[in-house]
């Protein structure tokens, strides 16, 4: 019966997975309401590098937005592609989001100029980063249509990563999207979507599935 239990209580967790980016948006417009209506200054929870009163910015700096158009101009891609995640890869999503959001915040801290970094666009180019390149390093039909969507929609991103605009802070970007891409290759072999799956164990399938990919 514990058995039973436990994996009864681990399918709705793997059901439900999928609102973890739901809960970290809401959570971005309850903290950036609360600092507004309080006329609170909560600039010193991001993260300023090498200070280590700050590392508990590791955690909180992605849910701090200076105003509303940076809490906008986030809200949509780290809904988008959160869900995106949880849905493609729901067997790894929570550890390669875990990992993203811290890895991106300490590499921020570790190497970023002097300057506090606040907002979830290191996570949004560490998830963009991992669905990218996922695509190539996997090989399979949907990591390769969510690899291509990425490009299409996100693509102009890439200009983040360099230093071209005052105000803000390229490094989260350039350090997200290496963690996206250094995820993707690490998990590149694991949990393997279902459509490669039954097309790996389906003889009838195979031909025109090795086929597609020689194409």
């Amino acid at each position: 019966m514990n058995f039973y239990r436990l994996f009864l209580v681990d399918d709705i967790l793997m059901k439900i997975k999928w609102l973890i980016p739901v809960v970290f948006v809401l959570l971005m417009w309850v903290v950036f309401i609360v600092q507004l209506v309080l006329n609170l200054d909560v600039s010193s929870l991001g993260i300023y590098p090498k200070d280590s009163t700050t590392l508990l910015g590791i955690f909180t700096s992605p849910l701090i937005h200076g105003n509303w158009n940076h809490l906008i101009s986030n809200t949509l891609p780290v809904l988008i592609l959160g869900m995106i995640l949880f849905v493609m890869y729901e067997k790894m999503a929570l550890t390669v989001w875990i990992l993203n959001y811290i890895l991106t915040g300490l590499l921020v801290w570790l190497f970023a100029r002097s300057s506090y970094h606040i907002g979830a666009s290191g996570i949004i180019y560490g998830l963009a980063s991992f669905l990218l390149f996922s695509g190539f390093f996997r090989m399979d039909i949907k990591a390769i249509a969510v690899a291509s969507g990425v490009a299409i929609f996100y693509g102009g991103m890439v200009w983040g990563i360099l230093p071209l605009k005052e105000g803000i802070s390229w490094e989260s970007h350039l350090f997200g999207g290496i963690v996206g891409f250094g995820l993707a290759f690490l998990f590149k072999n694991n949990a393997k979507d279902k459509i490669m799956e039954h097309h790996e164990h389906e003889p009838n399938n195979r031909k025109s599935y090795d086929d597609f990919l020689n194409t």
